[in-house]
């Protein structure tokens, strides 16, 4: 199967169900897609549980097999991949082929390498001690098992890397969970293509079908009966805070509450120490302007707020800051309503008192050009709303009086997914006291770079405390993630033959 149906894949099966709504792309005609709800959520998640049986105790290397061969299917549909995506979503040529896609293949390879390695499983034996006084100690072995089936959603703005077999997917597969996926409205076309990829590879290792399920929706039907669903185990969520918020609390309020693990954005701030900025507040001010309108600013890491101390060097910041976002054109956003959002939000700030606004160009229609605002530390910390995501690529400059007052920006920040600090070797003394704050606001905290390009790999945390993710103790990029989708279990006394083939003598 090559061609796009824009039908859900259900038990190994291709389906229609429901009724169909068309695609809205950039370029090109629209799809017509099948749009899913409670009964295609049902029956999808039925198979998954049904998979579970013996998805759930394969071994490590046959689940490793099964991930790397989702990634080759992956690279052989690189062509239709990239032409879909690029036509849905606005994105270059480059960004789908020679970026997201590659990161996509190698993050599902990077848990095929770790599952093998086995150390995530945390194995542990205290063995039994029958002459202990005054009781005997029975044998006790512990490991990490998989929760079971795991529903999860596709980000607008990663239709490859967050999507349909993106971090959360390879995670929740590699851990021995199937994954029921709800398809982006955004992207549906490319969703299907690497469905298909995923289906392959089923067929190809000879996994149960139904562990893995594509249902595409474009309404909230489909993704509360999934997050609902009395066989949901998890959720994994890349979206805005409004959407995720409320299927957090859907979680929240069923019968059995289920772990949900979204991943909601930030305004992720940049603090430039003064020894920094005296020396080269011109350059850092161009490279913010870089980081910002990277990709139309539609990272979840975007650096959107910037703390500047008053002193030599802020003003440099902020024109070379200006100058360089004031050439940069207005480009496709990634839907309509992430554009309409991003216009909505850039003009709530104008409106606020005491803001100057350095650059902002009126977008029209689906594109968004740079917006770069700039306020005193008193008129911030008296409008707390100006801490709210602008998802785009728009930017606010804060002018704090003194380090005391840039102390009391950063204690007055909400969680946040990651946070900068902008140093030379000069700068530590006034670095040393933010360090302890920033720890608590951000999982990762980062010096002399931008936050937008998040690493895969094993020390990595994307996550942060509440409301940059609903689970601060956990992440959606890196090897980690895959501690999300599973839950230790002891057996006592159990015979070699009972036991986990990985927990045995």
């Amino acid at each position: 199967m090559t061609d796009l149906t824009g039908r859900h894949l259900i038990d190994g099966t291709w389906t229609e169900g429901g009724n169909t709504f068309e695609s809205d792309p950039v370029t090109g005609d629209p799809m017509t897609v099948f749009n899913g709800g409670k009964a295609e959520i049902d029956a999808a998640m039925q198979a998954a549980e049904t998979a579970f049986e013996t998805y759930g105790w394969t071994s490590r290397d046959e689940r490793a097999a099964f991930l790397d061969a989702i990634a080759e299917e992956i690279e052989a549909r690189v062509d239709a991949i990239t032409e879909t995506g690029m036509a849905e979503t606005g994105l270059p040529e480059p960004r789908l082929r020679s970026v997201e896609l590659p990161r996509t293949a190698n993050q599902i390879r990077l848990f095929a390498s770790h599952i093998r390695a086995g150390d995530y499983l945390d194995r542990r034996h205290d063995a039994a001690l029958p002459d202990r006084q005054p009781m005997p100690r029975p044998d006790l072995r512990m490991i990490q098992r998989p929760l079971g089936p795991v529903g999860v959603f596709g980000a607008s703005n990663f239709p490859l890397a967050f999507s349909t077999a993106g971090g959360d997917t390879a995670a929740a597969l590699a851990a021995g969970c199937p994954v029921v996926y709800k398809g982006h409205p955004g992207h549906p076309g490319c969703g299907e293509l690497v469905a298909q990829a995923i289906h392959a590879a089923i067929e190809k290792t000879g996994m149960p079908k139904g562990v893995f399920g594509f249902v595409q929706s474009n309404t909230t039907e489909a993704g509360e009966a999934l997050v609902l669903h009395p066989l949901t185990r998890a959720v994994g969520f890349t979206g805005s805070f409004g959407g995720g918020k409320a299927l957090f609390d859907l979680a929240m309020s069923r019968d059995e509450p289920i772990p949900f693990y979204g991943e909601l954005g930030a305004i992720n701030p940049v603090f430039v120490m003064p020894a920094a900025q005296s020396a080269r507040g011109g350059d850092i001010g161009t490279a913010w302007a870089g980081s910002l309108t990277m990709g139309v600013g539609q990272f979840c890491t975007n650096p959107g707020v910037v703390i500047l101390q008053e002193g030599e060097g802020a003003d440099a910041f902020v024109s070379a800051a200006a100058e360089a976002l004031s050439g940069v054109e207005a480009q496709p956003m990634l839907t309509g309503g992430v554009a309409k959002g991003y216009q909505s939000s850039t003009s709530k700030v104008a409106g606020i008192d005491g803001l100057k606004a350095h650059v902002r160009t009126a977008c029209e229609g689906r594109k968004g050009a740079p917006a770069m605002f700039e306020v005193s530390g008193d008129d911030w910390l008296a409008h707390p709303e100006l801490a709210e995501e602008m998802f785009g690529p728009a930017g606010i400059v804060v002018r704090a009086r003194d380090a005391a007052q840039v102390a009391q920006i950063a204690r007055g920040l909400h969680g946040q997914l990651t946070a900068t600090l902008q140093m030379d070797s000069g700068d530590t003394d006034a670095a040393c006291p933010l360090v302890p704050v920033l720890e608590r606001k951000a999982g990762r905290v980062l010096v002399n770079g931008f936050p937008t390009g998040v690493e895969v790999a094993d020390a990595m945390v994307h996550g942060g405390p509440f409301p940059a993710s609903t689970n601060f103790g956990a992440t959606s990029v890196g090897t980690l993630a895959i501690r999300r989708f599973l839950r230790p279990v002891c057996y006592q006394n159990m015979p070699q033959d009972l036991l986990p083939a990985d927990l045995r003598d």
